[in-house]
């Protein structure tokens, strides 16, 4: 009898397979882009060039662009996948990495970055802010959103010795905690340690907000919204900071 060794997959690997969830949820995305609109003023004061970094399928900056209008996005992903599904989305699509080389963009290049549930999947974070810091010009905006280790219903898990929702302990399946998707989180932060995270990286934090999960379970979805009014126990975190 002949046995089949188990396929091992790295992370590249599992980023680049399309089966792969790589959209986010509307509701965090429109309060992410009314954010940015605000910050960047309409586009009659002068067209702004947003890079959409880990852009994923592009639905999360196709959903932003009407209150961005006029102004440029740009999505930009390492997974030739996720670009090829962005482009149907977007107007401009660009394949770069945050480490190994870089982005392929001059330093000061970008008025804005869309940093959208990407922080979470990371090996080091730290150099890939370095790398946004540089492609911003001084002032420029940085618009991270990131699942929240401490969001209401973690707290309740915890309390009863669950896993954590957003937490992952295996890029092959679920174990221990709720759901069903494996997107392949490595690390999660609270709302006090991103902003520490942030500001140690170069950035001045303009604003920290809370956003819904478009994956809590139709019952609960008041309670969810409810809880972004108090942004440390909101499912999603929301910073807005500013290059220094």
């Amino acid at each position: 009898m002949t046995t089949t060794a188990p396929v091992r997959r790295g992370l590249r690997d599992f980023y680049e397979d399309p089966t792969v969830p790589v959209a986010s949820g509307t509701p965090r995305s429109l309060r992410q882009a009314r954010l940015l609109a605000t910050a960047l003023g309409p586009a009659t004061e002068g067209a702004k060039t947003v890079l959409d970094i880990g852009c994923g399928d592009g639905t999360a900056a196709a959903t932003a662009a009407p209150l961005l209008a006029g102004h440029r996005i740009v999505g930009v992903d390492w997974s030739q996948d996720a670009l090829r599904r962005a482009h149907n989305r977007l107007p401009y699509t660009v394949r770069g990495e945050l480490t190994d080389g870089g982005l392929p963009f001059r330093t000061a290049a970008a008025d804005a970055v869309l940093f959208s549930e990407v922080i979470e999947h990371l090996v080091d974070p730290d150099s890939a802010l370095d790398e946004i810091r540089r492609v911003l010009r001084p002032g420029g905006h940085l618009m991270l959103s990131t699942p929240n280790l401490a969001a209401w219903y973690n707290r309740a898990l915890l309390l009863a010795g669950v896993q954590p929702v957003f937490s992952e302990v295996s890029l092959r399946a679920i174990h221990g905690r709720p759901g069903k998707e494996v997107v392949g989180h490595l690390r999660l932060c609270t709302a006090r340690a991103l902003r520490a995270f942030v500001a140690s990286a170069g950035f001045e934090v303009v604003a920290l907000k809370g956003a819904p999960f478009h994956g809590v379970p139709r019952p609960l979805r008041p309670l969810d919204r409810l809880a972004c009014a108090l942004p440390s126990a909101a499912s999603i975190l929301l910073l807005h900071a500013r290059r220094t």
